[in-house]
């Protein structure tokens, strides 16, 4: 996946009075200024980033368990199913949930509540058609995905018992586009928190009681619970006595899922190549490959998903309501690139350096190899971090075509390079290509954006790469080459110094008078300000 809204990207226009209840914590009108768009990016991030931390906590805990009670063979396993009920779950959702989100946060922005109201009536109605038709769809294949999967049919049951999954996910999906579409991001933070803290307890119980014979009850619990948390506050949005009829229903349903396909054609390329990765390393490995790469793959998110779930929560639904204000959607591209390197780049760093220590916390010694890995994902996120926001004006300008193209493209060129990269370098290329492919993908996105909205960026993101860079790189050196110990006391320094460096750029976007400029003021002294526009 590069670009993709997912919970990534994958990924809150105005507020509107009759859609939402005043007392919960969808964001208010943001006015088209500097130093409060700046403000809302850190709102949002805060929020989002709060439930995170709390995730990583919950995480901490899951991940240790998991990896104990099923060890490395168990992780792959699990990975292999992840892959093939992600893939179906793609092909079965047609897009609605994204494309869903853009059209409330459209209606949404323009005050629209009898629009609001209408669009997620229809979604609720869709997801439920098009879950039934995945779940059966995956249960009649089961056979032939578990000998291509496996090399036998004997995970058919599992594969198709896995199909409930699709149909659960379907509806928690279209409820979770109708929380993000009216920027409920207080309600996003919520489901987040407990859907994680019930979903570790489900799932380690059937692992404790069962071993790897719980997964797919594992599964199969974990899409319960997230149904139930996201149906609980989706349905406590007040919406206007407005029911569309069928011929309304498959009238807009039709229009979201056109745009949807797009999605769709990205999405199972995403999940395709994750699952083409994850046969490639059994081929060449084993299924205990699977497990490390999925190990290392899974760390290196952990510090920059609090940006990546902002920008999905937030700034997509923001950016879809300035779609037509080429200048202003430049502005809030450029503003969320300097947060976002802003509040990812120190974490970043922190995994880059003590890789094997985190490997070693989270899971087993047994999973160690994955250390090396880890440090080239790292590098990989930067990009995802520097990249997303200029992906994400292609969904808002609705350029589902040239989304098409690009999304194809680039995740080829992902498959072709973590070929390459087994070959030559065997299991850590696969790391490498992640880091290669955002390279060529920040790029080529900025050519793209600069044709369509004639973007650039702000001297503040050249400002902020002009010493992001080297520090990386030279951080990146100091843990390749340098021993172990060494490596973390040098890394650590400069963590560290750019850590603060970074606190001090954030109080100087916010402003003196922002409550986090002041609490921070008290310890760090900003230096000159360099403006954006």
């Amino acid at each position: 996946m590069t670009a993709t809204l997912t919970n990534e990207p994958e990924e809150q226009s105005d507020l509107i009075g009759p859609v939402t209840d005043p007392a919960t914590d969808s964001a208010p009108d943001v006015a088209p200024q500097e130093e409060n768009s700046y403000g809302q990016i850190v709102k949002s991030s805060s929020i989002i980033g709060g439930a995170q931390v709390i995730n990583m906590a919950i995480g901490l805990v899951r991940t240790k368990l998991v990896a104990v009670l099923i060890g490395p063979s168990g992780i792959g396993l699990l990975a292999i199913y992840q892959s093939i009920t992600g893939l179906a779950s793609t092909i079965a959702g047609l897009g609605i949930n994204t494309s869903g989100v853009r059209e409330v946060a459209q209606y949404h922005g323009n005050g629209d509540a009898v629009g609001v109201a209408k669009t997620i009536r229809t979604l609720r109605r869709v997801s439920w058609f098009t879950g039934i038709a995945g779940m059966l769809l995956l249960a009649g294949l089961a056979p032939w995905i578990s000998e291509l999967s496996f090399g036998s049919r004997d995970y058919t049951w599992a594969i198709a018992a896995l199909g409930i999954t699709i149909l659960l996910g379907n509806i928690t999906a279209g409820q979770a586009a109708v929380i993000q579409g009216t920027r409920r991001i207080g309600d996003i933070a919520r489901i987040s928190v407990w859907g994680s803290l019930a979903g570790t307890i489900v799932s380690v119980g059937f692992y404790w009681a069962l071993g790897i014979d719980g997964m797919v009850p594992a599964l199969i619990g974990l899409a319960v619970i997230s149904l139930l948390v996201s149906s609980y506050y989706a349905w406590q949005i007040k919406l206007e006595s407005a029911t569309p009829n069928w011929s309304e229903t498959w009238i807009q349903s039709r229009g979201m899922i056109q745009f949807g396909i797009a999605m769709v054609i990205s999405g199972i390329m995403g999940t395709g190549v994750a699952y083409a990765t994850r046969i490639l390393i059994t081929n060449e490995f084993d299924i205990e490959g699977v497990g490390i790469y999925s190990a290392a793959f899974g760390i290196s998110g952990i510090f920059v998903q609090f940006v990546l779930g902002a920008m999905g929560a937030d700034f997509y639904p923001r950016l879809t309501a300035e779609a037509k204000d080429h200048p202003r959607m430049t502005q809030l591209i450029n503003e969320q690139t300097e947060v976002g390197l802003l509040l990812a780049f120190p974490g970043l760093l922190s995994t880059l350096v003590f890789a094997p220590w985190i490997i070693n916390l989270l899971y087993t010694s047994e999973f160690s190899e994955a250390s090396e890995l880890l440090q080239w994902f790292v590098i990989g996120c930067l990009g995802r971090v520097l990249s997303w926001p200029l992906g994400f004006s292609l969904l808002a300008n609705g350029q589902s075509r040239l989304f098409i193209v690009t999304e194809t493209f680039f995740n080829l060129l992902h498959l072709g390079l973590i070929w390459v990269g087994l070959q030559t370098m065997g299991l850590p290329g696969t790391s490498a290509a992640f880091a290669l492919l955002y390279l060529a993908y920040t790029v080529s996105m900025l050519i793209i954006n600069r044709i369509t909205i004639d973007f650039r960026w702000s001297q503040g993101v050249w400002t902020q790469l002009a010493w992001m860079v080297p520090a990386g790189a030279a951080t990146l050196a100091v843990a390749l080459l340098l021993p172990k110990t060494l490596a973390m006391i040098v890394g650590g320094v400069l963590t560290c110094f750019s850590g603060l460096i970074c606190l001090n750029q954030l109080i100087n976007q916010l402003g003196p008078e922002h409550r986090l400029s002041k609490f921070l003021g008290k310890w760090i002294r900003p230096m000159p300000k360099t403006r954006s526009f």
